[in-house]
């Protein structure tokens, strides 16, 4: 699941929205739904963005916040390292090899150095 996915499940969730009838009104089949909550689809276009928060309603922060999911949650990330060192060849290669493995408090952890490391 992406970060936009499991908000989008959990703004569903809260309104008592089923994945059906939202799909009808967004003008999407619910496979596509269901795909983009379980993070098996891309990142949705901006338009499709605008029509969730058209949707529900949401303004200010909170369509900010959603465009801002939308936008880092890529399921399928290409980390293009040509012209770095080799050790940030390696970490791409090494968190590519063992993200699947990793516990959420490591995600977590790691998450939080790479926040604190902001140029």
């Amino acid at each position: 699941m992406t970060p936009f996915g499991a908000k989008l499940r959990a703004l569903r969730a809260e309104r008592g929205v089923n994945q059906r009838d939202m799909a009808s009104a967004l003008g999407v089949s619910p496979a596509y739904l269901s795909a983009l909550e379980h993070g098996k689809r891309g990142v949705p276009n901006w338009a499709l963005v605008q029509k969730i928060i058209g949707y529900f309603n949401i303004i200010w922060d909170d369509a900010e916040e959603l465009e801002r999911l939308a936008a880092i949650s890529d399921p399928r990330v290409v980390i293009d390292t040509a012209g770095l060192s080799p050790e940030a060849t390696r970490l791409a290669n090494m968190l590519a090899e063992k993200i699947r493995d990793m516990q959420p408090d490591e995600i977590e952890g790691l998450l939080l150095r790479l926040q604190r490391h902001k140029p």
